[in-house]
């Protein structure tokens, strides 16, 4: 559908992206498993095989009798929003967004052939325009990155675990699932925050954003400094105790806590990687068929790893310990090795035999 520019004018003007990717503000581990899974052959009928199961009709007639479809005509504010988030995102298709009557303050994007954004009440009346606009862009991204296919699959399996059990070892295999969709949507999120924040281009709406999810509406009470620097005690603080129970707390849930999601954004600004993109550096989805899945996973593997070194937390310290001691003791034996069977001891034979012939 068209913008209807009159309507729809931001308040300042926005930077658009022509042809972007959603690579382009993927998280790197979240990056790497979408494009394995788009070369991934016969996924597309394990695609469909859920969809067979999760019926797409059924989900969309419960949101016409049982929620708020959103047009010109019913919330159209929202409606100029989504608009404007697909302009700058030059996102080709636009999906149906409906309002739920719900007082929990959330929002999610569900669907699989079409996904479709919803937002609670408690999320609408919460948030101001500028954060709405953030949160419409999360959303979006999430549809445009195809993750509307993975939550859909976790929320079936979710829904699966409740009768799994009674089938030999079903339940096992069915959490071991949930476990490693739960850490990649985590990661997903993470990427979304960065969809919204290219679209809203105001990292204060994004920061705010958190802050009313983790506080509410009092924003003259908090400081945004201030919450970002929770986000950091949260990493960082304790012994390995803490360590430990932070690492069970973050996996229980499929979003990163408010404060930690603030404190990546952030770091995403301050990597300079949003300032490219904002300059036209960015990927194209042109090229997202040659996208290379083995170098994804490595950019993945080296953020994780960078994430080790930089952190505080007691217990990754514990693991760059034990990472610099298997390094040590692999630097030892290879020299020994090497001393033993390298080019330097064949240099040595080969001296050592004129010897033994002149005697």
């Amino acid at each position: 559908m068209p913008v209807d520019t009159q309507d729809a004018a931001p308040a300042r003007v926005r930077k658009t992206f022509p042809g972007i990717s959603s690579r382009a503000y993927e998280h790197p581990a979240d990056r790497a498993a979408l494009v394995a899974l788009r070369k991934l052959a016969g996924f597309d009928a394990l695609l469909k095989l859920f969809n067979s199961i999760m019926n797409e009709r059924e989900v969309r007639l419960m949101l016409l009798g049982n929620a708020v479809q959103v047009s010109r005509q019913q919330f159209p504010r929202l409606d100029i929003l989504l608009d404007d988030a697909c302009r700058v995102l030059d996102v080709p298709e636009k999906p149906e967004m409906f309002v739920s009557q719900t007082p929990t303050v959330n929002a999610m994007t569900i669907g699989m052939n079409k996904p479709v954004i919803v937002l609670n009440t408690g999320l609408v009346e919460l948030l101001d325009e500028e954060e709405l606009r953030f949160v419409i862009a999360h959303e979006l991204g999430h549809a445009f990155s195809g993750h509307a296919v993975y939550r859909t699959m976790l929320q079936w399996l979710l829904d699966l675990s409740q009768i799994a059990s009674v089938l030999p070892g079903g339940l096992l295999g069915v959490m071991a699932l949930i476990r490693a969709l739960k850490e990649w949507y985590r990661k997903a999120e993470i990427s979304c925050d960065r969809a919204g924040l290219l679209v809203s281009q105001d990292i204060e709406a994004g920061i705010r954003t958190q802050m009313k999810l983790a506080g509410g509406a009092h924003l003259h009470e908090m400081n945004p400094m201030v919450f970002i620097d929770q986000g950091r005690e949260y990493e960082s603080t304790g012994d390995l105790r803490d360590s430990l129970l932070r690492l069970s707390l973050g996996s229980r849930g499929t979003h990163p806590f408010p404060a930690v999601r603030a404190l990546d954004l952030t770091r995403w600004v301050d990597s300079g990687a949003y300032a490219r993109i904002l300059t036209g550096d960015y990927p194209r989805r042109e090229d997202d068929n040659s996208a290379s899945a083995r170098q994804a996973f490595k950019e993945a593997v080296d953020s994780y790893s960078e994430g080790i070194k930089n952190s505080t937390d007691p217990l990754m310290s514990k693991v760059r310990d034990f990472m610099r001691e298997a390094g040590a003791v692999g630097d030892r034996l290879g020299e020994k090795m090497y001393r033993k069977w390298g080019p330097q001891s064949d240099q040595e034979s080969e001296q050592a035999e004129p010897e033994d012939s002149e005697d």
